[in-house]
């Protein structure tokens, strides 16, 4: 890799690609795709194992709180022992409407409680049966599942694991209150919330919802920021949301949104914090999301600001370049997100701010091909008077993550036309 006159980076092996001069308000609006089988309504990446628990949780039943971005008529439900040490036994699976519709697109927040609409808890089979032993490090997806969903309304997931098994994998920065039953009963089937003594602030398990039918899947891979941290608490105002809710009201098809944000989540690193680097993740949390059309790469600022720093944009250049060629690979289109400021925090330096820049102009570029698209949330979000901190009213205090003002900023600079 090597800079240009312009000062632009240049990846080695990138596919070249022409960028249209053509301004995106005058392109003729795009062909609506095919209805593919499956789309993913909801999402999230698999993170960690649950600390100090090594041999499960035995008897409990997990009713998992999740808020679909496209409905449909028949589900599937994933799950995962991605971070299981063991062989987990799922007894019992269910999906149920809650009967709250949780954080919705006009503000209004009614929480589910872990209480469903009579007569929508359905059993969730595995090649017909009723229960499933889900590998150590493996991942599973459902039969399909006669029910009706719709998109921008609580969903619950309940699965009762029997037995004592390995590490419990889960997504620990859910935004999300879900609800245990401490068992030894199966309670997965539960119409009422009775049973549901316990509240978790983590998803268990369960990593996707596909719905049948509609035009496919956008996938967000990015960081705390793409996690939606400091963002409203159970209101679902993730700059990802906020996308769903933009495409749900545009000429553009009303794509499934898949968040694959992990907090602490880096390009080239895995990392305690963090999970497995992006690079690492990329087939199970992007590539084979059901109906994956397009992905929106957001990362690069833990690379940047946590120690061990990478203090070469070439190196993170290449890293995102890399996830984009293997996406490309795939059919998808890539869309690059510039990196967002940061000065304020602790982690800021001088160095660390070009670092930044130089990763960001690159992006800006195109990536060198890699990119089929760019969002430029470094633009939506910095303060004009200081460009290089975000801008106050986006700021939740901690000057690295936007408050639900600033994720909304941020889905606002997502070129629809280039999904």
């Amino acid at each position: 890799m090597r800079w240009n006159r312009l000062g632009h980076l240049i990846v080695a092996g990138a596919t070249a690609v022409v960028l249209a001069a053509t301004p995106a308000a005058s392109r003729p609006a795009a062909p609506r795709p095919p209805a593919v089988p499956w789309t993913t309504a909801w999402a999230t990446a698999p993170a960690a194992a649950v600390g100090g628990i090594e041999r499960g949780y035995a008897g409990f039943t997990f009713r998992n709180v999740v808020h679909p971005t496209a409905g449909g008529n028949r589900v599937r439900v994933h799950l995962s022992n991605r971070y299981g040490t063991r062989a987990v036994r799922m007894g019992h699976v269910t999906v149920a409407v809650s009967a709250h519709a949780g954080g919705t697109r006009d503000g209004a927040i009614d929480p589910s409680d872990g209480s469903a609409v009579p007569g929508t808890v359905r059993d969730v089979r595995f090649a017909g049966r009723r229960w499933i032993t889900v590998p150590a490090g493996a991942e599973v997806v459902s039969d399909p599942v006669a029910l009706g969903v719709a998109a921008d309304r609580d969903l619950l997931v309940s699965i009762w694991t029997p037995e004592p098994s390995g590490t419990v994998t889960q997504h620990p920065a859910a935004l999300q209150d879900s609800f245990l039953a401490r068992g030894p009963a199966d309670h997965a089937g539960d119409m009422a919330a009775t049973a549901f003594t316990g509240t978790t602030r983590a998803w268990h398990y369960v990593s996707g919802v596909d719905v049948a039918g509609g035009p496919g899947t956008v996938v967000a891979l990015g960081d705390s920021i793409t996690d939606g941290t400091a963002s409203t608490r159970g209101g679902n105002r993730r700059w990802t949301d906020h996308l769903a809710a933009r495409l749900a009201t545009s000429a553009v098809p009303d794509y499934g949104v898949a968040n694959a944000g992990i907090s602490g989540n880096r390009v080239l690193r895995d990392s305690s914090r963090g999970g497995r680097s992006a690079l690492t993740r990329l087939p199970h949390d992007v590539l084979d999301r059901a109906g994956a059309r397009t992905v929106i790469v957001a990362a690069g600022i833990n690379d940047i600001q946590r120690a061990r720093h990478s203090d070469d944009p070439e190196e993170i250049a290449a890293g995102l370049a890399q996830i984009a060629a293997r996406a490309r690979a795939r059919g998808m289109r890539v869309v690059g997100a510039t990196v967002l400021p940061w000065k304020g925090r602790g982690t800021w330096t001088p160095e660390r701010e070009a670092t930044r820049a130089a990763v960001n102009a690159w992006i800006r570029a195109g990536g060198g091909g890699a990119f089929t698209g760019v969002a430029d949330f470094d633009a939506a979000t910095r303060d004009p008077a200081d460009p290089q901190r975000l801008w106050p009213g986006y700021d939740s205090g901690d000057h690295l993550h936007p408050n639900d003002a600033g994720q909304l900023a941020m889905a606002r600079a997502v070129p629809l036309d280039e999904l």
